[in-house]
C-alpha cells in the first residue's frame, strides 16, 4: 500500500541507547498489541449508506457479494441481517451451506425488493462452527430477543461465553442457540435495559459490553434502539473499514477518541504531526482542520455529502467498492452514524506498553479485483499456480539488481547488523511456512555461518523453548494472522529477542507487532493450498540470508551464483508449466484409485517431499507422507513393494549420489518409483518414468521441484471430483491453537 507509511521504536537492547531509530517494515506501522487470544476466521461484512437511495434488492446483492469474496476462508454456513419494513424491524435470512444457497433463499422470500432506503445498515455473516454445529438457529447474525432489539455478528471465541450464558438464563433470558455469540447479544440488552433512564450512547453500551468479555473477537453490532448507526470492534481478528464518496475524501486520516480531554469531539486545537519526521503525521492542511473534520467526510463546502462505508474481515470484500479502506486496530471501537466514522479506544495504552498512534490512516488498496477472480481458471488453485511466474517477479522486484547482484530489504536494512551478531536464528512458523523455512535452512547457515534452528509454532510454545537476547527470531506465516504463530511472537518479545516477521498480508498482526521484517508480496491468495506462499516465501527468506551475507567477500562467487539462478528462475517456473498435461496424465493414470502416496529426498529436497505430502494430503486426501531418503533403512524401507507408490526426487546436486543409492534400494524391492529429476539427466534407468524440470542453483532447485507436486495435487483432486477451493476441515487462515 503505497500510502501507508509507519514506524517502529524499539528497545534500547537493539540500539544500545533510549530509543533505536524509527523503522519501517516494508514502510508499514508497527505497533504492538499484547491483548491477543485465539479466534476463528469467518467473515464478516457490513453495509452502511447515507443520503444514498438504495433498494433492498441492491443492498441484498452487496451483502451476499461481500460474503462470496470471503468464502475461501472457509465456513459452513452464512445469514444477513436487513431493516425490515417497518421501524426497527430487522429481517433475517440464514442458511447452511454455500453463499448461493443464501441467494437461492432470499429471491424465494415475499419480501418488497423494490423498498427503498434513504440512509440504512446492514450485516453479514459467514460461520465456521466452533460454539454448535452448522444449523440456521447457530447461524449469525444472532439477536439479543424476539424483536431483535440487539444484533450481532462476530469472529471469534468468547471465552467467558458459559459463565455469561448462566448469569443471564439466571437473569431469566432464554437462549436460541448454542453459540458464545448469542450471549453477546443478550448481555448488550441486559446492559441496556439496566438503565432505561439513562440514554447510553450506542458506543458506550459496547464498551461497556467489551469489557466483560474475554477472548478474541471481532464484532459488529446493529440495534433498533440506534436507528442507521453500527459499532464495530476488534481485539485480536482482522477488522477494515472501506470509505466511498462521489466526491474526494478532504482527508486521509481519521483521529482517535480517547477518553478525557483528549477525547473531546469540540476541541479546537489543530491536529499537528506526532514529531518532526513522524512518518505517521497526517498531511497538513492547515491551522483551520479541526478534529471533528477528520471523522465527518464533508465536502469542500462544508455539507455532509452521500457516503457509503463497508466493513469486512477482508479487502477482497470490499475491493470492488472501494480502493480506499482504514485497518482497525486492537481495542479499536469504530461507530458510524449520520455519515460520520469516530474511532474510541477502551483505554490509552497497553498497560507498560507504548502509546498508540492518535488516528488510523484511510490507505489505498493497490489490488485489482480480477486478481481475485478465476479468470480463464477452473479453480482458484489453478490459478494461483500458473501465477507463480508473476508472483517470484512481484517477490524480486524492487530487491534484486541483477546487475550488480545487490539485494535491498528496506524493512530489515537497520537490523542487519543485529541480526549479524546474534547467536542463533529462530524460525517459527506452521504448516507451508514451516516447510519454507526447512527449505531455506541449509542456505542461512552456510552464508551466514549463524546457527539455524526451525520450530513448529505450536510445539514452540508447548515446550516452553528458552529464547534469549541475543537470539534473532523470524516468524514466517502467509496470512500474517496465524494463531500459535502470533502467540509464540509474543512468548519471543516477551523475553527479548529481536523478532523479524515475513508474511504477505499487509497491515496484519504479525507486520504490526514485529520489530523489523519483509512482505512477500505475493499477491492475494484464495485458495486455501498456498501454492504462491510457498514459492514467494521460500524467496524472500532466501533474499534475507543473502543480504545478511552481502559483507563476506569469500562467498561472493556463491552470491552471484544465487543472483544468477533467481533471474533465470520465472522463465524456469513456465517451462515446468507447460509439462502440466502429462501431470494429468500420471494422476488419472498411474496414481488413480491409490490410496497413500510416499514421497522421498534429501537435503534442500526434504522441504519438498515435506510441502509436497501436505499438498497432496489436504487437497486430493490422499495419504502422503514425505520422508527424508537418509532415513529410508531406519524404518520407512519397510513400507516398500510393489504396490506402495513412490515419488523420489533425485535432481543433480552435491547429494546426487546418495539420492541414487536410495533409489536403488526401493527399486530393489520391486517399489516402480516416479522420478523427479533434470531434463539433461541421461543416468536415470530407461523405462522408469519421470517428471523432468530445468536444472538451476541447489538451493532453488527446490522452487522448480514443488510446481509439478502443487500440479499433482491438484489434477488428483479433480479427478476424484473434490472441491479444491475449499477442502473440508480446512480454513484459509488457521487462527485457532
Amino acid at each position: 500500500m503505497s500510502s501507508a507509511r509507519g514506524i517502529y521504536q524499539a528497545g534500547a537492547r537493539h540500539s544500545g541507547s533510549s530509543l533505536s531509530p524509527r523503522l519501517p517494515f516494508d514502510d508499514l506501522p508497527l505497533r504492538p498489541s499484547l491483548d491477543f487470544n485465539p479466534f476463528t476466521m469467518c467473515g464478516i461484512f457490513a453495509y452502511c449508506s447515507y443520503l444514498q437511495d438504495k433498494d433492498r434488492k441492491t443492498i441484498c446483492d452487496i451483502l451476499c457479494n461481500g460474503l462470496a469474496r470471503q468464502e475461501y476462508r472457509g465456513y459452513d454456513s452464512a445469514g444477513i441481517g436487513i431493516d425490515g419494513d417497518k421501524p426497527g424491524e430487522m429481517m433475517f435470512f440464514k442458511e447452511v451451506g454455500k453463499v448461493a444457497g443464501l441467494r437461492k433463499k432470499i429471491a424465494e422470500a415475499s419480501v418488497d425488493t423494490s423498498k427503498t432506503f434513504l440512509s440504512q445498515v446492514s450485516i453479514a455473516h459467514t460461520r465456521w462452527a466452533t460454539h454448535g454445529p452448522p444449523s440456521i438457529a447457530n447461524c449469525h447474525p444472532l439477536k439479543s430477543d424476539p424483536k431483535a432489539e440487539f444484533t450481532v455478528v462476530h469472529n471469534g471465541i468468547v471465552t467467558n461465553a458459559a459463565a455469561l450464558r448462566l448469569l443471564l438464563q439466571k437473569r431469566g433470558f432464554r437462549f436460541e442457540s448454542e453459540t458464545d455469540t448469542e450471549a453477546v447479544a443478550i448481555l448488550t440488552k441486559y446492559i441496556y435495559d439496566s438503565q432505561p433512564d439513562k440514554r447510553i450512547s450506542f458506543p458506550d453500551l459496547i464498551k461497556t459490553v467489551l469489557k466483560e468479555l474475554e477472548g478474541s473477537f471481532a464484532f459488529v453490532f446493529k440495534s433498533c434502539h440506534y436507528p442507521n448507526e453500527v459499532v464495530t470492534a476488534r481485539r485480536g481478528s482482522p477488522l477494515l473499514i472501506g470509505v466511498k464518496t462521489e466526491k474526494k475524501l478532504k482527508v486521509d486520516f481519521v483521529d482517535v477518541e480517547f477518553a478525557g480531554p483528549e477525547g473531546d469531539a469540540k476541541s479546537l486545537d489543530a491536529l499537528a504531526p506526532t514529531s518532526p519526521g513522524g512518518l505517521l503525521a497526517p498531511p497538513s492542511a492547515g491551522p483551520n482542520l479541526l478534529r471533528t473534520q477528520s471523522r465527518a467526510f464533508m465536502s469542500e463546502d462544508g455539507m455532509p455529502q452521500p457516503i457509503e462505508f463497508f466493513v469486512a474481515s477482508d479487502a477482497s470484500a470490499i475491493i470492488e467498492h472501494t480502493k480506499r479502506v482504514l485497518y482497525l486496530e486492537d481495542d479499536d471501537i469504530a461507530h458510524i452514524a449520520e455519515g460520520e466514522l469516530h474511532i474510541h479506544r477502551l483505554r490509552r495504552n497497553d498497560g507498560d506498553g507504548p502509546q498508540v498512534a492518535t488516528h488510523r490512516m484511510i490507505e489505498t488498496l493497490e489490488i485489482e479485483l480480477a486478481e481475485i477472480m478465476k479468470g480463464k481458471f477452473d479453480h482458484f488453485m489453478q490459478k494461483e499456480i500458473y501465477e507463480q511466474p508473476e508472483s517470484v517477479v512481484n517477490t524480486m522486484r524492487g530487491r534484486v539488481n541483477f546487475d550488480q547482484n545487490v539485494i535491498t530489504l528496506g524493512g530489515l536494512r537497520a537490523y542487519l547488523p543485529i541480526i549479524r551478531r546474534g547467536r542463533r536464528i529462530v524460525f517459527c512458523a506452521c504448516g507451508t511456512s514451516y516447510h519454507s523455512a526447512i527449505a531455506t535452512r541449509a542456505i542461512f547457515e552456510e552464508l551466514t555461518e549463524i546457527p539455524v534452528s526451525v520450530e513448529l509454532a505450536s510445539d514452540f510454545l508447548d515446550r516452553k523453548t528458552p529464547i534469549f537476547r541475543d537470539d534473532v527470531c523470524v516468524f514466517v506465516s502467509q496470512s500474517g494472522e496465524t494463531a500459535d504463530t502470533i502467540l509464540a511472537l509474543r512468548y519471543c518479545l516477551e523475553r527479548g529477542a529481536l523478532c523479524v516477521g515475513i508474511v504477505n498480508t499487509v497491515g496484519s498482526t504479525i507486520s504490526r507487532e514485529t520489530h523489523c521484517g519483509v512482505h512477500i508480496n505475493a499477491g492475494p491468495e484464495i485458495g486455501v493450498a498456498s501454492t504462491k506462499a510457498y514459492t514467494s516465501q521460500y524467496i524472500a527468506l532466501l533474499m534475507v540470508a543473502l543480504q545478511l551475507s552481502e559483507d563476506r567477500l569469500s562467498l561472493m562467487n556463491r552470491r552471484t551464483q544465487i543472483i544468477e539462478g533467481l533471474h533465470a528462475l520465472p522463465g524456469q517456473i513456465r517451462k515446468v508449466l507447460d509439462n502440466d498435461k502429462s501431470l494429468q496424465d500420471l494422476a488419472t493414470g498411474v496414481l488413480a484409485n491409490q490410496r497413500s502416496l510416499l514421497l522421498m529426498g534429501r537435503g534442500y529436497q526434504y522441504a519438498t517431499c515435506l510441502e509436497g505430502a501436505l499438498k497432496i494430503k489436504e487437497i486430493s486426501y490422499m495419504h502422503s507422507e514425505g520422508i527424508l531418503a537418509g532415513e529410508l533403512k531406519h524404518g520407512p524401507l519397510a513400507l516398500i513393494d510393489e504396490n506402495m507408490p513412490v515419488i523420489i526426487i533425485m535432481t543433480q546436486d552435491s547429494l546426487y549420489p546418495k539420492v541414487q543409492s536410495a533409489f536403488s534400494q526401493i527399486t530393489a524391492r520391486k517399489a516402480q518409483p516416479i522420478v523427479v529429476c533434470n531434463e539433461n539427466d541421461d543416468a536415470i534407468p530407461k523405462g522408469v518414468k519421470t517428471i523432468r524440470v530445468p536444472k538451476t542453483v541447489d538451493c532453488l532447485q527446490g522452487i522448480l521441484n514443488i510446481i509439478p507436486l502443487q500440479l499433482l495435487s491438484y489434477h488428483l483432486a479433480v479427478r476424484n471430483g473434490f472441491d479444491v477451493d475449499f477442502p473440508r476441515n480446512l480454513a484459509k487462515s488457521v487462527t485457532t491453537e
